[in-house]
């Protein structure tokens, strides 16, 4: 259709910039001239800024290649569409974990099961495929789970509910062959959940108590299953041990394998590239190089004499609450208790002892190990990444200790040479504050970033009381953590909340895909926000506490959200809904507005929220 008069392009294009993006598209169906300038560039570019309300300072994404395809791509791409709902848990979901080929997932629940699913069905729905309960090795709850490398292996993480009323945790492996259990290993706290370091061999947590608030927590490298042949070969060997004051432990155990970093999925501080893009115009630029940490010593534990306190165990690792599916302090109160029966100066001269302590029986770090590489040389890396503390006993700091390719296997001498005598503790090679509650962390897919959930304390607050910690915000922030230079980026992003007092904080599992970040939240929500722009673009419903999300490694419009309301929710992109309809009908191609319209009528199952909320 041609206008019959025609206006100026110029006109025509004063006029769009005015509107909406979907009037603007709206317009462009009424002849050549205006669906010709509705294409134009700048116009997408001014829209695409004013629409998702983003900092003009923030480029376009580097792998984009238009304004308007990247402003359909954060419209039409999201997972926000409800497409099924999962029903078969009979209590509150925990955990979920997509196999590295996207083609199962698992979940965790209250209800002590551990469930596999089937992603891969032709008619594009999910079913349940197996369903293992672990109550008959006196489980309470499975709390989280992981696929080995190869997706040959399930990792089942639980609490265990041991003697009076004490509760430690539990690592289950199961053969995704045919489903039987090949070990099972002991987890102290439970809330160190374990993890995967390769195909074969995981990692798994002790605690042992050596004061009132002084604990020292253990980290053993464990193979998977014994082969019959190995029968005279070690299967468990010890990686570090940790000393804790303030009543804090290690939790939350991962491993990042950093591949050099040579090519981020993201580029994140704008500031930063700016500024280094002037001085390398200028001819001044510093080349910085990662830093290189001491790995500690991969010597054994010695032969442990101490037999399993059963009090000390009720005092200080008590049943977890009905309420919280993943308390991050476990037993807090019978750890309170205790401390309460000694005097504030005798708990302050036990933390000044342990600190000298610490400081005299510490491995010293190996200089060797710290020295920069030279400009231009990479190196892959493995770190072990967990939360810890040091000035009360809620988990306020990333810890980060090198592992050595000598040390991911359980094979060698037990004892370690290079230990002295006198040094029982491993150093922690880099300590990141985040001044703040955590409860929850996820890797990138390059293992580059890590994002780190967390509950703000007050501005300059001083903590003098181990046992009160400060009070935290409902706001959750997600810092942004980058593993080549160690250091936080300087952007968090904040939409979600939890209400949740901060002694009884529980696990919120976020997930990250190649170009999204996604978490739970307490209210009743899941959140969505694009890693490049960061701005939140969807809000996922439920009846009830969001507390883990899971993007599919093999498509990330695909994603996963699990809740207290016992449910599992589906969700997919708008695209790809609409793709699955067009499946059976002739296929046409589909222009920004019908997606816009298309979305709209799935507002009733999903909510999007763009910019700030």
């Amino acid at each position: 259709m041609e206008c019959g008069s025609l206006l100026p392009d110029s006109l025509v294009l004063e006029i769009f910039l005015r509107l909406p993006h979907d009037a603007v598209l709206r317009a462009g169906l009424t002849c050549r001239q205006w669906l010709a300038v509705s294409r134009d560039e700048f116009l997408w570019r001014e829209l695409f800024y004013s629409y998702y309300r983003i900092p003009r300072s923030v480029p376009r994404h580097p792998a984009s290649v238009s304004w308007y395809r990247e402003f359909k791509r954060l419209f039409d791409c999201i997972p926000c569409v409800e497409v099924q709902t999962l029903r078969e848990h009979s209590d509150q979901v925990l955990h979920l974990a997509f196999s590295h080929r996207g083609h199962r997932f698992s979940s965790c629940s209250k209800d002590c099961t551990v469930k596999l699913w089937d992603t891969e069905r032709t008619d594009g729905s999910i079913s349940l495929v197996h369903s293992s309960s672990m109550r008959q090795f006196n489980w309470g709850y499975t709390q989280f789970s992981q696929f080995n490398a190869d997706d040959t292996l399930l990792l089942v993480s639980g609490v265990y509910l041991g003697p009076h009323h004490s509760s430690s945790g539990e690592i289950a492996v199961i053969s995704l062959e045919n489903y039987t259990l090949l070990s099972r290993v002991r987890n102290k706290p439970y809330d160190v959940f374990g993890c995967w370091l390769n195909e074969t061999h995981l990692i798994s947590g002790n605690l042992h108590w050596i004061g009132n608030m002084t604990s020292c927590s253990v980290l053993w490298l464990n193979k998977a299953f014994q082969d019959i042949e190995s029968e005279n070969v070690n299967v468990v060997k010890r990686l570090f041990k940790i000393q804790n004051i303030n009543a804090s432990t290690i939790r939350t155990v991962m491993v990042a394998h950093c591949r050099r970093h040579d090519n981020p999925d993201l580029l994140l501080d704008y500031e930063a590239q700016s500024q280094a893009q002037a001085l390398r115009q200028k001819g001044q630029q510093q080349h910085h190089q990662p830093l290189l940490f001491d790995l500690g010593t991969s010597g054994s534990e010695e032969d442990d004499e101490e037999e399993d306190n059963e009090e000390r165990e009720a005092r200080c690792h008590g049943p977890p609450s009905g309420r919280n599916p993943q308390p991050t302090i476990s037993g807090l109160e019978q750890v309170m208790q205790s401390c309460k029966n000694v005097g504030k100066r005798e708990l302050q001269i036990e933390t000044h002892v342990a600190k000298v302590m610490g400081r005299a029986h510490t491995k010293v770090p190996d200089s060797s190990l710290i020295e920069p590489s030279e400009p231009g040389e990479g190196e892959d890396k493995t770190y072990l990444l967990f939360t810890t503390g040091s000035l009360t006993y809620s988990p306020h700091q990333i810890g980060i200790k090198r592992i050595k390719p000598d040390q991911m296997t359980t094979s060698g001498p037990v004892l370690g040479e290079e230990r002295r005598s006198d040094e029982f503790f491993d150093s922690l090679d880099h300590v990141i504050d985040i001044h703040g509650h955590i409860i929850g962390m996820g890797l990138s897919p390059d293992h580059r970033y890590l994002y780190v959930n967390s509950r703000a304390w007050p501005a300059g607050c001083v903590i003098s009381d181990p046992m009160s910690p400060p009070p935290i915000a409902e706001e959750i922030d997600l810092h942004v953590i980058d593993l080549k230079s160690l250091r936080e980026e300087r952007r968090s992003l904040r939409a979600h909340r939890a209400f949740t007092p901060n002694d009884e904080c529980f696990f919120i599992f976020l997930d990250v895909s190649r170009d999204f970040v996604a978490s739970g939240a307490e209210d009743k929500h899941g959140y969505i926000w694009d890693r490049h722009y960061n701005i939140c673009l969807a809000r996922l419903a439920h009846d009830d506490v969001v507390n883990s999300v899971a993007f599919s490694p093999a498509d990330q419009e695909l994603l996963l959200s699990a809740s207290d309301d016992s449910t599992i929710k589906v969700w997919r992109s708008p695209r790809m809904v609409r793709l699955a309809q067009s499946a059976t009908r002739p296929t046409r191609n589909r222009s920004l507005l019908s997606s816009w319209l298309s979305r709209n009528k799935n507002s009733t199952s999903s909510s999007s929220v763009n910019g700030k909320l």
